[in-house]
């Protein structure tokens, strides 16, 4: 490999787990492919770990749909994917090389990465129309390694690759979620899917960061002890047949702010418990993507319903400064090798887990 400068010795092939075709784990398939050679203003970044999000699954089930048919095969921009490709956008790694018009001085800089291209300006870079996004848009993180813009690269916030890699999109998302929602200090949010990653993070985001009163929503109260040591004020059961009355009763008021990953099951709750002018943010419908709406009960609520996907550069760079003060801790469930990604995946789609799973290659993790 032809670099302008090189940490060490780069192979021509690499390890690293493709999906073939939209479908079921069968389409998760381990193979060697070229080491993508970085372009002159890219880096080489050798891949450490690459935590597992939905987006993962949802790319390789083609579980998006489109604009037209909402039960047609599609990836993350509702267009089809181009297969093989490599998932994964959590990425904390080390730079091994750098292309042209990059300073070999950054070679063995441990760094996070940005997951996604755009040519939106600050601010609005995450609504551009041209956005390239890791596992969707090009190969990501589940391999050995990866060629990407250093201007993307962001130094590691922890000195652990495995628990920096655990905030990428998870932690990104939920601060994103709770910034465009404009939460303020005092105020009531409920967040659903709480056991998470983004549900999980968001508690500690807007509790300890944004100074937010949360009530936190599970599938039962065995984790109710550790939501609570993340910083929120009750966790309920979203099974309970009094939900409603259940949330009313633990804010002692109408919630101001619902930070939404599951959808249809929960959506006339989440409705239902805002107070008039409140806002509800959705980043997800792991639960169900197709919902009923009464029209009548936002306008006559005044409701802001505000759709959240990604974030921009400064979001970014604010979350891992939060990380970097404590404010934020790596909540991590599960590691398993890259090899093991087919497993991974159907661990990460089971119940009952809390935290992040992550994808490592082995041997490397604290180098």
């Amino acid at each position: 490999m032809e670099q302008s400068g090189l940490l060490e010795s780069i192979p021509t092939q690499m390890r690293a787990v493709v999906v073939t075709d939209y479908g079921g784990l069968e389409k998760l398939e381990e193979r060697k492919v070229r080491v993508p050679l970085p372009n002159e203003n890219e880096v080489l970044v050798k891949i450490h770990a690459c935590a597992i999000n939905n987006s993962d699954i949802l790319m390789r089930e083609g579980g998006y749909g489109t604009d037209v048919n909402t039960g047609e095969k599609a990836g993350w921009k509702r267009e089809p994917i181009s297969f093989p490709r490599i998932p994964g956008t959590d990425i904390a790694g080390v730079i091994v090389a750098v292309g042209a018009n990059i300073d070999p001085s950054c070679l063995g800089e441990k760094v996070v990465l940005f997951p996604f291209i755009s040519s939106g300006p600050d601010g609005l870079e995450h609504m551009a129309e041209d956005i390239t996004l890791m596992s969707s848009e090009c190969d990501g993180g589940y391999a050995e390694y990866i060629a990407w813009p250093k201007e993307l690269c962001r130094p590691m916030p922890l000195s652990s690759y495995v628990e920096s890699s655990s905030f990428i999109v998870s932690c990104f998302t939920a601060w994103h979620m709770i910034e465009k929602s404009k939460v303020m200090p005092g105020e009531k949010l409920l967040i659903t899917g709480a056991t998470g990653g983004v549900g999980s993070y968001a508690i500690q985001i807007a509790s300890k960061v944004f100074g937010a009163n949360v009530i936190a929503l599970a599938r039962d109260l065995s984790v109710k002890e550790k939501m609570i040591e993340l910083g929120a004020s009750e966790v309920l059961s979203y099974k309970s047949n009094t939900l409603p009355d259940d949330i009313l009763k633990a804010a002692g008021s109408e919630i101001d702010v619902v930070l939404d990953v599951v959808g249809d099951p929960l959506f006339s709750t989440c409705l239902k418990v805002l107070r008039n002018g409140g806002r509800l943010a959705i980043s997800g419908a792991v639960g169900g993507a197709v919902t009923q709406l009464d029209i009548r009960t936002i306008y006559l609520k005044h409701l802001s319903i505000l759709g959240c996907t990604l974030g921009t550069r400064k979001e970014f760079d604010q979350m891992l400064a939060a990380i970097r003060d404590g404010k934020i801790q790596p909540l991590i469930d599960k590691t398993f090798p890259l090899e093991q990604a087919r497993e991974a995946q159907e661990y990460f789609k089971n119940s009952g887990k809390f935290g992040k799973v992550i994808l490592q290659n082995e041997n490397l993790t604290h180098l």
